[in-house]
């Protein structure tokens, strides 16, 4: 009888955590969509960014490979504890996906190599002006959009997103595509 008991709290116990974890898990996947509702989708729009060197890059250009595009401003403290993240995804998906960062909401360059520097940055950073925001939507930072290899956007996230969650997105979007 004594068994019968254990067996029964046992599953019991499971079905609640499994019911709970759902909870959760929904409600994350609704804030998440809720917060990019307004984020475009499908072809990206036509934009050229700025390097820091001054030359331009295309949002066209990153065709061909899926693409994770991380949108920050160098005054925002979530956008510091993010960047470890895009390093990571970085180093990890090497060749097989295109990671950049895209500054905005700064006054001077100057802004952005400090942040570089104090952030120990080793991927490619764009520089976009102040339409960018407008043009993407972007509402908060940081944003991270996702692009296929036709350069779609399939997939966007605003506030923090690990270094998984940013790895899943960009595998999908190669997969998708």
């Amino acid at each position: 009888m004594l068994q019968r008991l254990r067996d029964r709290y046992r599953t019991q116990s499971a079905f609640r955590w499994a019911v709970d974890l759902s909870a959760v898990l929904i409600i994350v996947l609704a804030v998440g969509a809720f917060q990019t509702r307004n984020h475009p989708r499908g072809a990206a729009p036509a934009y050229t960014f700025t390097t820091l060197e001054q030359q331009s890059v295309a949002l066209s250009s990153f065709a061909g490979k899926p693409t994770l595009i991380a949108v920050w401003a160098p005054w925002c403290g979530v956008c510091k504890a993010e960047s470890g993240n895009v390093s990571r995804v970085h180093s990890w998906l090497g060749s097989r996906a295109n990671v950049v960062s895209v500054a905005t909401g700064f006054n001077d360059v100057s802004e952005v190599r400090q942040y570089m520097t104090a952030q120990g940055v080793d991927y490619p950073v764009l520089l976009a002006q102040d339409d960018f925001q407008r043009v993407m939507h972007v509402e908060a930072f940081p944003t991270v959009f996702v692009l296929d290899s036709q350069g779609r956007i399939v997939s966007s996230m605003q506030g923090y997103t690990t270094t998984l969650g940013m790895i899943w997105r960009v595998l999908w979007a190669g997969l998708s595509s």
